[in-house]
């Protein structure tokens, strides 16, 4: 039996070429502002700022970006932060841009850091709903074996088949309890995102990132770093601990704000509120003078 291919995602973007990727890169708002660059998560795509971008493409240049692997950017290697941040890199590069705040969600806040420490580009971080580490969200020991390349058909084969109801109550998890999954403008949207995902990313998620942030927590790489940084984190996230994730990024030196009403996806569970956050931080924290164009005195 002839596999399916993975479903082919309109692209809402352009493709730019970066080595040996196509990567798929939405730009929103004026070309001379501040530019944001918005970094999604497992499981998703650039559609996951859809409900964001608009709040902030008045006044901001947002760049989102399908990582590789995910959406509208075709790939089955080089899945970890440091290829991810490779890739990033060359995407602001090629795009000549400078002062980034750079927003990641969930496991792009991997690749933003990653980013950063490679890439005087960015002067702002801000980290959405991703805890430090896995210490609140053990690893089943059936997920390690997804690690190995021997069980890479079966796992393909199981990503292809899961029916849409069974995703949507494994996805449910990355909302608050409650939240109702039919609000959203497309909610085909989430399953679309997922089917088009590379099948071999479950072993950079079950085994390669807890081996790294075992490592090297985020906190610690926030605290090295020492550019300004945001935490938000939802107050109902059912997969990572609120107060523990905002009390260790809060003696990183992060700045960490709470989100009552959102789990661990605020920026689709409560856009407005994501938007006056991050607007506040940009207007208010400003990036190292080292890191900025500045006209001479």
């Amino acid at each position: 039996m002839t596999a399916r291919p993975r479903p082919q995602r309109e692209a809402v973007g352009e493709l730019l070429r970066v080595g040996s990727h196509e990567l798929h890169v939405r730009r929103d708002g004026p070309a001379d502002a501040e530019p944001l660059l918005l970094v999604h998560g497992f499981m998703e795509s650039l559609h996951w700022w859809d409900r964001l971008t608009p709040l902030l493409s008045d006044t901001y240049r947002v760049i989102r970006v399908d990582l590789a692997g995910f959406g509208c950017t075709r790939a089955d290697t080089g899945f970890d932060a440091t290829a991810q941040a490779a890739l990033l890199e060359s995407v602001v590069d090629s795009l000549e841009l400078t002062g980034i705040t750079a927003v990641g969600h969930s496991w792009g806040a991997d690749h933003v850091l990653a980013l950063a420490e490679r890439s005087d580009r960015v002067t702002r971080i801000v980290i959405i709903g991703q805890a430090p580490d896995y210490s609140d969200l053990p690893i089943p020991a059936i997920a390690r074996l997804l690690g190995f390349d021997a069980v890479d058909p079966i796992v393909a084969l199981a990503h292809r088949s899961l029916p849409e109801w069974a995703f949507r109550r494994i996805i449910a998890q990355g909302f608050a309890e409650g939240f109702d999954l039919t609000t959203l403008e497309d909610p085909a949207q989430l399953y679309a995102d997922y089917r088009a995902m590379s099948p071999r990313m479950y072993r950079a998620v079950a085994l390669d990132r807890p081996e790294a942030l075992a490592l090297r927590p985020l906190d610690v790489r926030v605290r090295e770093l020492g550019l300004p940084t945001l935490v938000i984190h939802g107050e109902r996230d059912r997969m990572y601990d609120c107060a523990n994730t905002v009390a260790r990024y809060a003696a990183a030196g992060a700045r960490t704000e709470v989100v009552p009403d959102a789990g661990h996806s605020p920026q689709i569970e409560t856009p407005h509120r994501v938007a006056a956050l991050l607007r506040a931080f940009c207007q208010q924290v400003r990036a190292p003078k080292a890191a900025v164009d500045e006209p001479a005195g």
